[in-house]
């Protein structure tokens, strides 16, 4: 039997100066699938039968075909398999994967409420889980009473949880429900009050269990403000979600897990690439996801390159006109693409363009360009849309483009028709380094699926510029005014 464990036993001592927070070492986690409910009991009994020959020598045999009786009753499920995890003071670690893949096993074994089949889990600190809905809470109970009863099993006392009631009622903002009987409460609320709780303990180690999914947006923006005021003072955090962005926004590491096994660890940005592959590609090939992903992980965007290092390479600057719009590197290009299998039809050719029809992958503020592909369909298509998606280079989404609205796609497209397929825009990035997705779906039955897609298809950066006054992504001002109190004009000019 395996174990999760907060003091020495089963690792040696830790150097008090280590950033190790938790160790996870070759957990296993496997359940007994009964073939029919009466064969538990007759595997309890068979069992001890087959201990009991097994002492002597004349019964060997025996206890050998009671021990195979044994194993013709039920049936090993992994729910995990051999999965190990090193995380460190500080880091915040989302843990994605399709349903059933084992991550709310993974995160109930290092809270310690689910014990581990095999292996160990090692955490240093005080641990606070917001696991499933309304866990660690007596629905018989007041909210107020759940509160002490909840921060008592943290090992805080009854005068710590006094001294901190006020901010937890503050946070959670369920008013008088308080005093009332958790059974009243929505599932809002219960969440709510949980992770007022969780948060109040100022915890080393906090989990967090797709429970947020349950809040209204206005109170999931709150939880995850705290997660990154937590994540600023050191708390080591980790994050189940099905929302792959804030995965990418919010965590510094992310693990894949799949059938109860690790399959990829690593950058956010491509961890959640691999995972969309696995829900969307139909890829079955584990070990090629794996290769795909150490490909991913050893590329990484070029060095901003210097007109002087421009000149050097070859690459042609052009005329002060087309410097002004920007200019094409032919060395710069992206090597993180990622490819869905094509269904009969494929993009070809992504790329970005002035107006004038001039390539180019580096971009000036403020001036127009096309996002230009082509779509060969080798088959007939219908209810057609074509899209792309806009990415900085730590894979947060930004915005995109797409043809048509879902209620009027293009209705149909034969078999050998090559679209050009057209995005025009302005742009209002601020200086950095950006990807474009290229991707076509059309409906089949009633849901639509995509035909192609290329993730990370086209890298493109907008180049630097002086007084920049904004430190974001984007810059939305195209004009600001300043007034008296008498009305009159003190400044007022376009700034794009």
């Amino acid at each position: 039997m395996g174990k999760t464990i907060s003091g020495k036993e089963g690792f040696a001592l830790r150097d008090p100066d280590s950033l190790l927070v938790l160790a996870v070492q070759k957990v296993s986690k496997i359940y007994r699938l009964w073939n029919r409910p009466s064969d538990r009991l007759k595997y309890s009994i068979v069992r001890r039968a087959a201990a009991f020959t097994s002492m002597f020598s004349s019964t060997a045999r025996l206890a050998g075909l009671l021990a195979q009786t044994c194993d013709s009753l039920m049936q090993e499920f992994y729910a995990l398999r051999e999965v190990s995890l090193e995380v460190w003071r500080g880091e915040v670690v989302g843990i994605v994967g399709r349903n059933g893949s084992g991550k709310s096993t993974l995160l109930q074994i290092i809270a310690g409420t689910l014990q581990p089949t095999s292996g160990y889990v090692k955490t240093y600190g005080k641990v606070a889980a917001l696991l499933e809905l309304g866990s660690g809470f007596n629905p018989e109970y007041t909210g107020r009473e759940n509160v002490f009863m909840n921060a008592a099993v943290l090992g805080l006392s009854h005068k710590e949880v006094q001294g901190k009631m006020e901010e937890i009622l503050s946070f959670a903002d369920i008013g008088g429900f308080i005093d009332q009987p958790l059974k009243t409460y929505s599932s809002g609320m219960v969440v709510r009050l949980a992770f007022a709780v969780q948060v109040a303990m100022n915890p080393e180690i906090l989990i967090v269990d797709e429970a947020l999914a349950v809040g209204d947006e206005a109170f999931q923006r709150k939880c995850f403000a705290r997660l990154e005021e937590l994540k600023e003072k050191g708390t080591t955090i980790l994050f189940v979600t099905h929302d792959t962005a804030k995965v990418v926004s919010l965590c510094s590491r992310a693990v894949l897990l799949d059938q109860g096994e690790k399959l990829v660890e690593g950058s956010p940005k491509n961890v959640v690439a691999i995972y969309h592959k696995l829900l969307y590609g139909k890829e079955t090939d584990r070990g090629r996801l794996r290769e795909e992903f150490e490909r991913l992980e050893s590329s990484s965007p070029p060095e901003p390159a210097t007109r002087r290092a421009l000149s050097v390479t070859g690459v042609s600057l052009g005329t002060t006109e087309s410097i002004e719009e920007g200019f094409f590197d032919p060395n710069f290009v992206s090597q993180s693409v990622v490819e869905y299998p094509a269904q009969e039809v494929r993009i070809i050719d992504p790329h970005l363009e002035t107006l004038t029809g001039r390539r180019v992958n580096h971009l000036r503020r403020g001036k127009e360009y096309a996002y230009i592909y082509k779509v060969c369909f080798e088959r007939e298509a219908w209810r057609v849309r074509f899209g792309s998606l806009l990415k900085t280079v730590d894979g947060v989404a930004l915005g995109g483009m797409v043809s048509h609205c879902e209620e009027d796609p293009l209705p149909y497209v034969p078999a050998g028709e090559v679209l050009e397929v057209r995005f025009r825009f302005r742009c209002h990035l601020l200086p950095g380094t950006y990807f474009l997705n290229a991707g076509v779906v059309a409906r089949h039955a009633c849901e639509e699926e995509f035909l192609h897609r290329l993730i990370d298809v086209v890298i493109f950066r907008v180049l630097p510029e002086p007084a920049l006054r904004v430190n974001s992504y984007v810059d939305f001002l195209e004009e600001v005014t300043l007034r008296s109190a008498s009305g009159s004009l003190l400044n007022g000019k376009e700034t794009s």
